[in-house]
């Protein structure tokens, strides 16, 4: 496997870091892979700007900040606008329709999901919707097993969580798996 370098950018409240958190452990935990994470937030606790860099390797990282990532997750507009341009010719930027209005011509594959929407209309709560971006960029670049990061979640979360996470972990991976198939 090549090193593979995802930044996660959107607010504070939306789960992202937590979200990048979640797919470094199911690297290091369960896939056997090295991982680092790092992350940096804007002057508000929530609402301020997040970003958080994840690099998955099967060999070691020397450097926690990942320029040039493969893939870009944009989940405000800011987000977009700030980041947009330091993704790596040909990779994936993925965005949420609610969110997000791609105006931008970037040397990478850009896809708008419906994820916030769809989360509140199948799952019926907004606070797994970082679940089902994880889901997606599962679905689309998979770097790590489904399997893996229901196990993190199963750890790391109460059991009163499971059936929502799941929901919405298998719903950002269905969508995600969809959107690979159409390249």
């Amino acid at each position: 496997m090549d090193s593979q370098k995802i930044v996660f950018t959107g607010s504070g409240g939306q789960g992202l870091i937590t979200a990048a958190i979640l797919l470094g452990e199911a690297a290091v935990l369960h896939e056997g892979l090295e991982a680092v994470q790092s992350q940096s937030y804007g002057a508000a606790a929530r609402g301020g700007s997040t970003r958080s860099d994840v690099i998955i390797s099967n060999r070691r990282i020397n450097i926690p900040k990942a320029f040039q990532p493969g893939v870009l997750i944009c989940l405000t507009q800011e987000a977009y606008n700030t980041y947009s341009s330091i993704i790596r010719p040909g990779g994936l930027l993925i965005t949420d329709k609610r969110y997000v209005k791609v105006a931008r011509k970037v040397d990478a594959r850009q896809v708008e999901l419906n994820l916030y929407q769809t989360v509140l209309e199948r799952v019926g709560t907004p606070v797994v919707f970082n679940i089902s971006v994880l889901g997606a960029l599962i679905g689309m670049r998979p770097m790590v097993r489904k399997e893996s990061v229901l196990q993190v979640l199963a750890e790391r979360f109460p059991p009163s969580f499971a059936k929502s996470n799941t929901e919405a972990l298998e719903l950002g991976f269905e969508l995600g798996c969809v959107c690979q198939d159409e390249i």
